[in-house]
């Protein structure tokens, strides 16, 4: 079943004329010829349904074909009567549990401790020496009991998961809470608009992710066949990213502003008409289905305690931005002869689908607020004659 994905692979990446030139350029080729290795995929994929569907019909009727049975049968019990018993006071005062607090704090000093070279050199002396003589002590030595070896392997357990926890959290907590944007030196993404920020849930909520990735890699076909490749800060703002390298459809990571509105207008509503020989889906119901407005305020803010850097906005001038980019992206389709509601879904992808890609250069990044003392960007309404309102971006030429 995996052949099917190495042919297209391989067609992706062939090059000509010294490998600067696409073999086959156009990304619908690689899909008509792997679509005959497709249905044998769905072949395969029905073969196992089938017998998953034979296996839940066999255990139905092995359970329905067991009769009960009433009966008495002798089994002998065997009661020891030495039985290990401690008290409370011995569970706690006694040697894997004394090396272990202690060791653990040491190891503790060893890591928060200032950075001083003798305490830390103490701290980790000190903590391997606890580790060793807990080891070292035989069951039956002076001060040990005969759960000794019992203890030594359940303080090996413990010690073992304390050591992976300390490592993860020493992994992840500081990409939680780190705000990265300001240590990335090369591109660096530009805050999704209100309306892009709920297309972009659209586009994560019909899992389009599925199909398409954003992140074009460093090899020459990838480059060659859809730009320049995808840096670190390109999406340092995307929550969920949309990264990957399953090229079910063509890389999206440079779409922004290479298409006009009434080419992604069409796209979806019919991509047959703009990509003869496409298998995507139709997604023309979204002219008829309404976007949240009204949740961007809460959806802002979520991603301004992520880290994003938004402004602080009321709500009425978060839902009046949006509404304002939906009527330019309305007017805008209006002009090509496209009709479509600027509260539209439609609209909403559109306006995250042409946002992909565009980033700024590290000198043009605003200044930044830690996270933790950045305000909450939902303030009280301030009156019509204070308010501002967002112009609508204009949509770049196509390439």
């Amino acid at each position: 079943m995996w052949v099917s994905g190495v042919m297209q692979g391989l067609m992706l990446n062939a090059t000509t004329d010294g490998g600067t030139v696409l073999a086959y350029p156009n990304f619908v080729e690689t899909l008509n010829a792997i679509r005959p290795l497709m249905l044998l995929r769905v072949l395969g994929g029905a073969f196992y349904l089938a017998g998953f569907l034979i296996m839940v019909y066999n255990l139905w009727r092995t359970i329905r074909s067991g009769r009960p049975v009433v009966e008495s049968r002798e089994v002998h019990v065997e009661v020891s009567s030495n039985q290990d018993r401690m008290s409370w006071k011995e569970v706690v005062n006694n040697d894997p549990v004394i090396f272990t607090v202690v060791g653990l704090a040491f190891m503790c000093a060893w890591f928060f401790l200032p950075a001083m070279p003798t305490w830390r050199l103490w701290s980790a002396v000190s903590s391997s020496a606890g580790w060793v003589c807990s080891a070292s002590r035989p069951a039956g030595s002076p001060g040990a009991t005969g759960m000794t070896a019992c203890w030594r392997t359940t303080c090996f357990s413990v010690l073992t998961l304390v050591a992976v926890a300390i490592g993860g959290v020493i992994q992840i907590l500081p990409t939680v809470t780190v705000n990265r944007a300001k240590n990335v030196e090369d591109r660096i993404q530009k805050p999704y608009t209100p309306l892009e920020l709920a297309g972009r849930d659209i586009y994560v909520g019909e899992g389009c992710y599925n199909c398409h990735s954003q992140m074009i890699r460093t090899m020459v076909p990838d480059v060659l066949r859809y730009g320049d490749y995808s840096r670190l800060g390109e999406s340092i703002y995307d929550y969920p990213f949309q990264w990957g390298s399953k090229r079910t459809g063509p890389d999206l990571a440079r779409i922004g502003g290479k298409y006009p509105n009434v080419w992604h207008y069409n796209h979806m509503k019919d991509p047959r008409a703009v990509s003869p020989g496409s298998n995507m889906p139709n997604y023309a119901w979204m002219l008829d289905k309404k976007t949240d407005i009204k949740a961007l305020p809460a959806k802002i803010a979520v991603q301004q305690r992520l880290g994003v850097p938004y402004p602080a906005m009321s709500r009425d001038e978060i839902q009046q931005q949006a509404i304002e980019q939906g009527i330019a992206i309305s007017a805008d389709l209006k002009k090509a002869g496209a009709f479509a509601l600027p509260d539209s879904q439609m609209v909403a992808l559109i306006a995250y689908l042409q946002k992909v890609g565009q980033s700024e250069a590290p000198e043009e990044r605003p200044a930044e607020t830690p996270w933790n003392e950045k305000p909450f960007p939902v303030v009280p309404a301030l009156p019509d004659k204070h308010r501002t309102a967002q112009a609508a971006p204009q949509n770049s030429p196509p390439n």
